[in-house]
């Protein structure tokens, strides 16, 4: 029987030599030298494919990085400009097939299926970053704000993304400088600013008027 791994390189193959997906599964499947009910036991459809491989990769780059041995001495800042940099370096060994699948998600504001998994998988691995930096005051806890930190990190993930599948640079060396400007803005939007000092200030004002 196939295994899943086996399917999927079959599927970016076809995928890759033919510029379309396949007609239907049961060409797919007899292509490979399997039923349909091989191809089932795994996945749903060529979606579900794409998916999984998805998926993988951000498990791959989150569990790579937090297997090193710096990995607890970064801060909040390192450890999510360490996961960009080592995630599209990543996705460099499936860079034909990466870009192929981003340019099939239509355009709009809603989160693609195809990303549905990796969404969920790098929020709660952000959360967890968001949530050791606000504990060691590496960032400001502010109410109602803080808990969309992640969710800002997210429109990051979707913004380098998209830069890195249109970059054509030597070494896609404006994907690294995009990751460093864009993250260190983000990051410095969630530390203290003199704006938290002014608000700060204006609420001792006026909780002590009133005495």
């Amino acid at each position: 029987m196939a295994t899943r791994e086996e399917l999927e390189n079959a599927y970016i193959d076809y995928v890759l030599t033919n510029g379309e997906k396949p007609k239907s599964v049961y060409i797919f499947a007899k292509g490979n030298g399997i039923n349909e009910a091989e191809f089932y036991t795994h996945f749903g459809s060529f979606e579900g494919i794409e998916e999984s491989v998805w998926n993988e990769l951000t498990e791959k780059a989150i569990a790579d990085l937090q297997s090193q041995e710096i990995w607890q001495q970064y801060g909040s800042r390192e450890k999510i400009l360490a996961f960009f940099y080592g995630y599209v370096e990543l996705l460099k060994s499936k860079r034909s097939f990466v870009v192929r699948s981003l340019k099939s998600i239509p355009k709009g504001f809603s989160t693609p299926k195809l990303l549905q998994g990796s969404k969920h998988l790098f929020l709660d691995f952000a959360d967890a970053i968001i949530k050791e930096g606000i504990e060691k005051s590496e960032l400001t806890d502010r109410k109602f704000f803080s808990e969309k930190y992640k969710n800002a990190l997210w429109i990051q993930f979707v913004f380098i993304l998209n830069f890195w599948a249109n970059d054509n640079s030597a070494g896609f060396e404006k994907t690294d400088e995009a990751i460093e400007k864009g993250i260190n803005v983000t990051f410095d939007l969630f530390q203290r600013t003199p704006i938290d000092s002014m608000l700060e200030f204006g609420k001792f004002i006026v909780t002590n008027a009133r005495k």
